[in-house]
């Protein structure tokens, strides 16, 4: 599929039209993929730890905003032809899927997860939503999750532990016996669950609502975005000067 390479990572080039006709096919054949979404967090967060970055490379990796268009029109002078966020992909994915799925969620506070799961159902009846646990298992209870994985297989799973923690479990933990196509969501359970606000449509619209984020949460995400954002356009200037 057409991709282009951010900071050595081939990141997928699709519309989100394209990206669910992609999954949907993987899906029909059987074929286990772990998915995940780079953005500057993400890409920062790998630069910096080589095991990391080195298993992203048994993902398939959708574009994750602003950060990577930027590092795309820098690098190979055009942006990539959509933002596929897991915030705003995955409803949309699960509105194309077909036929019925069942869909697994793993991941964030208990509170969260019960909302998320809620919310999917009254979206999407046509799927199956099984919540198999919250975020905060422990290594006994762990096992209990695997097992159920196993037993039930899903077609899709969500994990949603925060990077890098998500992609370091999909890779540790699952492969084809655990479900078909498996996504690292990130913040999402707490999105579809109210738990966090999303930023209104004209931010957004302004791929900026990770500024309506850091407003919310200055203490927790001040090191993400004011010192990591700068960081990751070093990163992508560097390495555009260096080839």
């Amino acid at each position: 599929m057409p991709a282009k390479q951010i900071l050595s990572h081939h990141v997928a080039a699709l519309t989100a039209a394209e990206a669910a006709v992609e999954l949907q096919m993987r899906l029909d054949r059987g074929e286990f993929t772990r998915i995940a979404f780079l953005n500057s967090h993400v890409a920062n967060i790998a630069a910096d730890d080589p095991a990391y970055k080195q298993l992203l490379r048994d993902f398939l990796i959708l574009p994750d905003g602003i950060g990577v268009d930027i590092a795309a029109w820098l690098k190979h002078g055009g942006t990539f032809p959509a933002n596929l966020n897991g915030t705003d992909f995955m409803p949309l994915l699960l509105s194309r899927l077909r036929p019925a799925l069942h869909v697994g969620l793993i991941g964030a506070s208990r509170e969260s997860l019960d909302g998320a799961v809620g919310a999917l159902r009254t979206r999407f009846p046509q799927h199956r939503f099984t919540a198999f646990s919250d975020g905060y298992f422990e290594q006994e209870t762990e096992e209990a999750v695997l097992d159920r994985l196993l037993g039930d297989r899903p077609d899709l799973l969500m994990v949603a532990m925060g990077v890098p923690a998500q992609e370091n479990w999909i890779a540790r933990h699952l492969d084809h016996r655990h479900g078909t196509l498996v996504f690292g969501v990130g913040a999402l359970f707490d999105f579809l669950s109210g738990a966090v606000p999303r930023a209104p449509r004209s931010i957004r619209r302004l791929r900026s609502e990770w500024v309506w984020r850091l407003a919310l949460e200055p203490r927790r995400l001040f090191a993400r975005y004011v010192i990591g954002n700068p960081r990751f356009l070093y990163r992508v200037l560097k390495d555009r000067s260096e080839r």
